[in-house]
């Protein structure tokens, strides 16, 4: 009775220390939600949030567009790729904002991170997902800071270089540095909406790498198979969820980012563009910001669904060391250790030792041979569990294609066929 009030309390230490935490980590996403005005906690909030949005999404690159537009300017202040560069921004910021709305409005801040999920999680799974949580935060920085460092260089030295050539409205240094600050401004909206989209479903996909992680281990403990299935449909559901919410704007990011890449393809290569530096450096900018921002969408996608299908073959070979280990118990003469006790493999050892890179092996795709209870778990019950897993693979899904390796590499092929055939028709 004691044991029981004991564990009891314990229990609820740790989940009213979770409670604290949560409130912590809550507050501190609601904070960048309002530097990044996404905060539509309420309808004079709302008004605001939806306000800026046109203002610096849309509003400002047009203005900056028809205000800047200098047919006498020299080559270098021309801007022939402005268009291009402004609207990709602006078409993928619009479909990041109405995303995060969406969400943020439909789920709420907890059940959209998935933290209504961690109340029966493990205290490791729970501490991960802290430091997770921290890291994803300084990426949005290391990210967005650096290309905004690059995009005010370039701003700084266009104003600054063409100051007497670009249009202007009443003083000319005021009017300078007002528009390149609203332009500046606009761009720094635009690139840190779409970031933190893509860096909030990276943090999601590495708490469900933590739980999968933290799975791994029911085949190293004496567990029953009803326990398994049952965590293993948990998991299943959350990568469902995380897959109806995700999917539309994966597939339209996917999308938006090829057409932007190969339009400007088809402008930087025809035969009477001439490129530098100076002219295409903002659209290199951009290039690079809409890449790295479908790069981290679709590693992180790749990565868990790479997770949640290693685990079938762990429990394949969780299956197969039990079979074995039963023939030799079976078959053996002399008395074999209790029940209870776990049994490894002898050779279990030499395998870890002669590899050089099994200490780079995680718990979900490694070569090492796992503890074994024979008697616990019949054979038909494992039999059962392994075919399951086969026939029922978890996974990140887009329309019912799976994200994984085999799907990039099909992406890569179509948009190698696109590239070729377009330098075809404008080099060739």
């Amino acid at each position: 009775m004691e044991d029981e009030r004991q564990s009891f309390l314990s229990k609820h230490r740790a989940i009213s220390g979770y409670i604290a935490h949560e409130g912590l980590e809550l507050k501190n996403f609601d904070a960048c939600l309002k530097w990044v005005f996404v905060d539509q906690s309420n309808v004079w909030r709302t008004g605001i949030s939806w306000s800026i949005f046109f203002v610096l999404a849309i509003g400002v690159p047009l203005v900056s567009h028809f205000l800047l537009s200098c047919s006498d300017c020299d080559e270098n202040h021309s801007r022939p790729y402005h268009i291009v560069s402004q609207l990709s921004l602006s078409l993928f910021s619009v479909l990041a904002f109405i995303s995060l709305s969406c969400w943020t409005r439909k789920y709420g801040l907890r059940r959209f991170l998935f933290l209504d999920k961690l109340y029966d999680a493990s205290e490791k799974v729970r501490h991960g997902y802290k430091q997770q949580f921290q890291n994803s935060m300084k990426l949005l920085c290391m990210i967005v800071f650096p290309c905004f460092a690059a995009e005010c260089l370039y701003k700084i030295w266009w104003y600054v270089s063409g100051a007497t050539e670009l249009p202007y409205y009443g003083n000319i240094y005021l009017s300078n540095t007002i528009l390149c600050t609203l332009e500046l401004c606009s761009w720094l909206y635009r690139t840190t909406i779409f970031f933190l989209v893509c860096v909030l479903f990276r943090l999601i996909c590495h708490l469900q790498i933590l739980r999968l992680e933290n799975f791994a281990q029911v085949f190293q403990k004496e567990t029953e198979v009803e326990l398994i299935l049952m965590e293993h449909l948990k998991i299943r559901r959350n990568l469902r969820l995380m897959s109806h919410r995700f999917r539309l704007f994966i597939l339209l990011s996917l999308i938006m980012v090829t057409a932007s890449q190969l339009i400007s393809l088809v402008m930087v290569t025809r035969s009477s563009a001439h490129v530098n530096i100076f002219k295409a450096g903002e659209l290199a900018l951009c290039s690079i910001s809409l890449v790295i921002s479908l790069f981290i969408c679709l590693r992180s996608a790749t990565k868990i669904t790479h997770k949640a299908q290693s685990i079938t073959g762990l429990a394949a070979k969780w299956h197969v060391c039990a079979t074995i280990q039963s023939f030799d118990y079976t078959e053996s003469e002399t008395p074999m250790a209790p029940i209870s006790s776990a049994q490894v493999f002898p050779f279990g050892a030499d395998i870890e030792s002669e590899d050089d890179e099994a200490a780079e092996d995680d718990d979900l795709d490694n070569t090492r041979l796992v503890p074994i209870y024979t008697q616990t778990i019949s054979f038909q019950k494992r039999q059962a569990l392994v075919k399951y897993l086969e026939n029922n693979r978890a996974g990140i899904t887009v329309f019912g294609f799976t994200v994984d390796r085999m799907w990039l590499h099909s992406i890569f092929a179509i948009q190698l066929a696109l590239l070729l055939w377009l330098l075809n028709k404008t080099i060739g």
